[in-house]
């Protein structure tokens, strides 16, 4: 079985990039498995809270479910186009401390996908992550881009992905990436 984690950038509660994760789980092969993941409840990084009272319990949990899969799949928001601050924030915690980074990052399979309500889709944030992946050491998958641009008009008002195109490429690229992620480094 392959193990892919999503991890939504976003904390909002009608999150397009989180609805947008919840439609690839139903669009993934039957040998894969993918497990979605918010970043509610990580604190904002500071090296003074880590010193005192170590890494905090949230961080762990989701450096836990990051170590037992075999690739992330990071749904960006694109905010001021770049990468949204949330997001920066869990991979530096994630980080941490440096000798564990590579153990949780190192070769580590990563797409990189988002949703929009404008008309360019995740274009800026996606390749602002792209020197961020390449300090953290992972395999960055560039089989596919997925931008979900103009979201509104992809989702019901149940946050359901309703876009039939749309749900076809994701689909395609989902399956792609699962096959890159247990592909030997």
């Amino acid at each position: 079985m392959t193990k892919l984690l999503g991890i939504s950038g976003s904390l909002r509660k009608a999150s397009y990039n989180t609805a947008l994760l919840r439609a690839a789980q139903g669009l993934v092969p039957p040998d894969v498995e993918l497990e979605l993941v918010t970043l509610h409840g990580i604190p904002l990084y500071d090296g003074d809270l880590e010193q005192a009272e170590g890494i905090p319990e949230a961080v762990t949990a989701l450096k836990q479910k990051v170590l037992a899969c075999h690739g992330l799949l990071i749904a960006t928001p694109e905010y001021n186009n770049g990468m949204p601050g949330v997001l920066k924030n869990a991979l530096d915690w994630l980080s941490r401390p440096p000798k564990e980074s590579a153990s949780v990052f190192g070769d580590r399979a990563v797409a990189l996908l988002g949703a929009t309500p404008g008309g360019m889709g995740t274009v800026s944030a996606q390749a602002a992550w792209l020197p961020v992946l390449k300090a953290l050491g992972v395999r960055t998958w560039s089989g596919g881009r997925l931008l979900a641009s103009r979201a509104g008009q992809l989702f019901d008002d149940q946050g359901a992905l309703s876009d039939e195109t749309m749900r076809k490429q994701l689909q395609v690229f989902v399956a792609g990436f699962a096959a890159f992620a247990v592909r030997p480094a």
